[in-house]
């Protein structure tokens, strides 16, 4: 599936957004991805959905608050990927509420124990998602790896 996700980003990232679930399908089936990989991919994907407005998204926002892993998120998340997630927010370069959507992307994985390198394609995605404009220096950040590499 991350190899999906590196190719959507190499290929619609300038783009600003996504081609809608029926071109991407057939892109990704005609660049030689799995069915059943584009399937899980999709879905992944769709869990971005559209965020939804509270009273106590700006207050959250702007929250610098101590947070404490639950244990499956100590399973999913190695100590580096926490690590560079707590980097990003006192960077300010993601929020609280995009720290969650990260954390709960990765819960959304059916792989355990994401690493450093899943975690810059993750954070990337949530960015792209919410077509946050990203620096060009936070960019060379989250793509300096290759994310095709087995954990």
């Amino acid at each position: 599936m991350f190899d999906i996700l590196v190719y959507l980003v190499e290929n619609y990232f300038h783009n600003g957004q996504l081609p809608d679930a029926e071109t991407i399908t057939k892109r990704l089936s005609a660049a030689g991805f799995e069915d059943d990989d584009i399937s899980e991919a999709l879905t992944w994907l769709s869990g971005f959905g559209q965020p939804e407005e509270s009273d106590g998204d700006e207050a959250f926002a702007q929250s610098r608050g101590f947070r404490i892993y639950a244990e499956e998120e100590l399973t999913n998340l190695t100590v580096e990927a926490r690590g560079f997630i707590i980097f990003l927010q006192d960077s300010d370069i993601i929020s609280a509420p995009q720290r969650e959507l990260i954390i709960e992307r990765v819960l959304a994985l059916p792989e355990t124990s994401v690493d450093l390198e899943r975690i810059k394609l993750i954070v990337l995605m949530v960015l792209w998602n919410q077509q946050q404009s990203v620096d060009s220096l936070v960019l060379e950040l989250l793509a300096s790896r290759d994310y095709s590499s087995p954990q």
